[in-house]
């Protein structure tokens, strides 16, 4: 079992910046593809940020251009800058792992993803 811990949540205000990060509790982690997730109260878990095993990365439409994610192998840990932040952000942003077939895969489906984080909060006052 993969144990998943975010940190670098809290309340802001519009248009400040944020650095959650998520380590992972596996000597395997660069096998993985993480995701990056959130859930507004009373709204379905949606992906905003993915990367593959070898970097490769996806964006959801809503927060293209805001948010970069990257990972650090040596550290265990996936990293999601958010810049711009809006008060529609606010949200519980959860971390998630998968070991895809293939190398390339940037999993979309929170179905797919086997392991999850406890979630970090993200409060942005406007």
């Amino acid at each position: 079992q993969v144990r998943l811990v975010e940190s670098g949540g809290g309340l802001v205000q519009a248009g400040d910046s944020l650095r959650l990060s998520c380590t992972a509790s596996t000597p395997f982690f660069d096998n993985y593809a993480m995701g990056w997730f959130r859930q507004a109260p009373g709204k379905e878990r949606e992906l905003v940020a993915a990367i593959s095993q070898i970097g490769g990365t996806y964006y959801a439409d809503s927060v293209k251009g805001r948010l970069t994610i990257s990972r650090d192998n040596a550290k265990n840990t996936v990293t999601l800058q958010i810049n711009n932040l809006k008060p529609e952000d606010s949200a519980t942003y959860y971390c998630a792992a998968v070991q895809p077939i293939k190398r390339s895969a940037i999993p979309q489906d929170q179905d797919a993803y086997d392991h999850w984080g406890q979630g970090t909060q993200v409060t942005v006052s406007s």
